[in-house]
């Protein structure tokens, strides 16, 4: 999660859900949680299953806990459902955006290339990964930036997967940019949670 200093793979194991390209490979092989005791291991209780479910959400956009629960009570208050809405908010996020775009590899790049300056909203530098998005927001990356190694694989299509690019933006890797056309449905966003357990977890 966000400042977690344990090795990303075996956060990927305990939470049952690969974080980066790189622990796809170490996950399918060992698709358990680490440890002695990792294939032995059952998550009994309801609290113990909401509670795994609200970390592999946390996990999968790189949040703390206090980013989480802010996120959750924005959610509380938005109109339809509530685990949708979180979905939507958590999506939304300057920096989960740049990462769907195929701007950056992982959460954790997105996150660095938006802190270190590298990227632009309507023309103005935004160095907050939690910036909102709203529909119609264009997003670039700096024009000093666009010659450094990661904009230059990312130009070439170097993280984009094939038909991956969600329907809610519209991108143009040449030009290093993309427009957020319109709210993200659930069934669009590529996270592996059910957040409906997310929900009770923190309604408890």
């Amino acid at each position: 999660m966000a400042n977690q200093k344990r090795p990303k793979v075996k956060i990927a194991r305990a939470l049952g859900v690969p974080l980066t390209p790189k622990s796809v490979k170490y996950f399918e092989a060992r698709p358990y949680p680490p440890g002695q005791h990792g294939r032995g291991r059952k998550q009994n209780s309801d609290y113990k299953v909401r509670l795994l479910e609200k970390q592999r959400l946390r996990a999968q956009y790189d949040l703390s806990e206090k980013q989480m629960a802010r996120a959750f009570d924005r959610a509380k208050k938005a109109e339809g459902k509530t685990g949708e809405a979180l979905v939507a908010d958590l999506e939304t996020r300057l920096d989960s955006l740049v990462l769907r775009s195929g701007i950056a590899r992982t959460i954790y790049q997105a996150r660095q290339m938006v802190v270190h300056g590298h990227i632009e909203v309507n023309g103005g530098k935004v160095n907050k990964p939690s910036f909102q998005m709203k529909p119609g927001y264009v997003v670039t990356v700096r024009e000093r930036s666009k010659e450094k190694v990661p904009f230059q694989v990312a130009r070439e299509g170097g993280y984009a997967g094939e038909g991956q690019t969600p329907k809610y933006l519209e991108v143009n890797l040449k030009a290093l940019a993309f427009r957020l056309d319109r709210a993200p449905q659930r069934k669009e966003v590529p996270v592996i949670c059910d957040e409906q357990l997310v929900v009770e977890y923190y309604s408890r």
